[in-house]
C-alpha cells in the first residue's frame, strides 16, 4: 500500500491545481503541505527579488499560502494557472506590505488628549472670580460694559464693535481701556 501513496503524492505534487483543489473540496492537510513544501520557498525568493527585507520575504511567504488555504475555494484552474494564482496573490501581499510602509505613522499628539481634571482648589478660586467679575462688570457704565462683552465675551474684533455700535474705532478702544482699567480696580488682587 505504501507505494501506491507514494505514486498518489508524486502525481498530486506534480499538479498544483489539483492540489488546490483537494484543499478547497475537503481541506486536505496533505495537499496543503505539498503546496506549501513546493510554492513556500519560491514566494520568499520572489519576495526577495522584489526587493522585501528576509523576515518581511519570510513572512509574506507563510501569509501568502495561508492566503491559499483559506480562499483556496476561490480557485478556478479554467482562469489561470496554480502558480498563476498563487503568484498573484504574493505580489497582491507584497504590494500592500509597501503601502504599509509608506503610510506615515503618526505619533499621537498631546494636545488631543483631554485637559486634566483641575484642582479643587482652582476651581473654587475660579469661581470666586466669575462671581467678583460679574459683580465688577455691573459697576461699569453700559457703554462700556457692552464693549466688553462683545470684545472678550463674544470675541470680536474692535472694528466689528464700532461698525456693529456705530462708534468711531478710537471711542470703541478708549472704551476698553477704561472698562478694562476699572475692571483691573475692582477686581485686580484675584489676577
Amino acid at each position: 500500500m505504501g507505494g501506491v501513496s507514494e505514486v498518489m503524492t508524486q502525481t498530486r505534487a506534480d499538479d498544483p491545481a489539483a492540489l488546490i483543489v483537494a484543499v478547497a473540496t475537503r481541506g486536505d492537510r496533505d495537499a496543503f503541505a505539498l503546496l506549501f513544501e513546493h510554492f513556500a520557498p519560491r514566494v520568499k525568493s520572489y519576495m526577495l527579488r522584489l526587493g522585501a527585507p528576509p523576515e518581511t520575504a519570510e513572512e509574506l511567504a507563510q501569509e501568502c499560502l495561508l492566503t491559499v488555504w483559506r480562499k483556496a475555494t476561490l480557485f478556478d484552474p479554467a482562469r489561470a494557472g496554480a502558480s498563476t494564482w498563487i503568484f498573484a496573490i504574493a505580489r497582491n501581499l507584497r504590494i500592500d506590505a509597501v503601502r504599509r510602509q509608506r503610510r506615515p505613522r503618526f505619533e499621537d499628539d498631546p494636545t488631543d488628549e483631554p485637559a486634566p481634571e483641575p484642582p479643587a482648589d482652582a476651581i473654587a478660586f475660579a469661581a470666586e472670580r466669575d462671581v467678583r467679575l460679574r459683580e465688577a462688570m455691573r459697576e461699569l457704565p453700559p457703554d462700556q460694559a457692552e464693549v466688553i462683552r462683545r470684545s472678550f465675551f463674544q470675541d470680536k474684533a474692535h472694528s466689528e464693535i464700532a461698525r456693529e455700535l456705530s462708534l468711531p474705532l478710537g471711542t470703541v478702544k478708549s472704551r476698553l481701556r477704561l472698562a478694562l482699567a476699572r475692571l483691573r480696580g475692582l477686581v485686580g488682587d484675584l489676577a
